[in-house]
């Protein structure tokens, strides 16, 4: 089971109350304030963990609650410290505030952590109040509350590139070509729900994540279909690789599908639509195939479009050299 949005809500512990005491001990005239601090409450936090690769843990648990604090005792004894709660969530995971809808954080990274509820202080014990003109103090503190709030946790997917396409044009069977991800492939629209992960080798030194997004419909900027559930996905994906089926099993045109994609690319990010785009027309082994990539290439103005087939291997090898020389590019260009 693949969740990728939730909303939780997470309770830091309170701290312990201060304890009132004193100190009564044979041959020890006027002991004095005896009481110790309380402890504090532990709070929850929210770490991103390589390994963990879905946020179906927190779909069937909405709560989530840290330790509180212990009690401070006599003999000046501190209260024990409560253990602080922490929630492991895939890297990528983008934590916001239920009420506002700000984000708290973006965790990109393997060990990024964020405190979403801070733990309550610990009170003081009377001893704490001990002076010269207070020497037998009677006061105390409790122990104070810890935060409480609702967080969404939403999982954007984390890869050098995305395949995006139409529903069937291809994508999971092109990841399950060029890495061991094994995508269900099958030969009916939306069989990929959710987005899948593949390493490709490009050579003994070099390596890439490629992902594969759900299809997307007319209309997905505005939720429809898969909508947001693809959309949020690509946000990551330095590179883009569109494909284009040349022969739609709707009986749709290839040309308008690739219309359509960039305009809902368009409508949902103006940064998304000009990431770095690699155009192919995947089934080259269809007889209308040259054709659409030839259509193609004179719409946008390039003779770059390429054409491969997922199921022969033609163009693969050449595909895959693409993309990395684009990604080392972006990177010289980052440095």
């Amino acid at each position: 089971m693949f969740v990728d949005r939730v909303e939780i809500e997470v309770i830091a512990g309170r701290g312990g109350n201060g304890c009132m005491a004193f100190r009564r001990e044979k041959h020890v005239p006027r002991g004095g304030p005896y009481g110790g601090d309380g402890g504090a409450g532990g709070s929850v936090i929210v770490r991103a963990q390589n390994g963990v690769n879905s946020l179906v843990e927190f779909a069937h648990q909405k709560h989530w609650r840290a330790e509180h604090g212990a009690p401070g005792l006599g003999s000046n004894c501190h209260g024990r410290n409560g253990h602080d709660l922490v929630l492991c969530v895939p890297p990528g995971t983008v934590i916001m505030d239920r009420q506002t809808g700000i984000v708290i954080r973006d965790l990109v990274n393997d060990g990024d952590e964020i405190i979403a509820a801070r733990g309550g202080r610990g009170g003081w014990g009377n001893t704490h109040f001990k002076c010269s003109t207070n020497q037998a103090p009677r006061e105390t503190t409790p122990g104070g509350m810890g935060e409480q709030r609702r967080v969404i946790l939403e999982l954007k997917s984390i890869a050098d590139v995305g395949l995006i396409g139409m529903p069937n044009a291809g994508k999971s069977t092109m990841l399950s070509r060029l890495s061991r991800a094994r995508p269900e492939i099958a030969d009916y629209p939306f069989t990929t729900k959710f987005p899948n992960l593949g390493l490709v080798s490009v050579d003994i030194d070099r390596t890439f994540v490629l992902a594969d997004i759900p299809g997307l419909i007319e209309g997905a900027a505005q939720g429809h279909g898969l909508g947001h559930d693809f959309l949020r996905h690509i946000m990551r994906a330095g590179i883009l690789v569109h494909l284009v089926e040349p022969m739609p099993m709707d009986q749709s045109g290839p040309i308008g599908n690739y219309k359509a994609i960039r305009k809902e690319l368009e409508e949902y990010s103006d940064e998304l639509a000009k990431r770095p785009e690699i155009l192919v027309v995947t089934k080259s082994e269809l007889p209308n195939a040259k054709e659409v990539r030839d259509a193609l290439a004179e719409l946008v103005g390039t003779e770059d479009v390429m054409i491969v087939s997922a199921v022969t291997g033609q163009g693969l090898n050449q595909l895959v050299t693409r993309i990395a020389e684009l990604l080392a590019l972006q990177k010289k260009q980052a440095v």
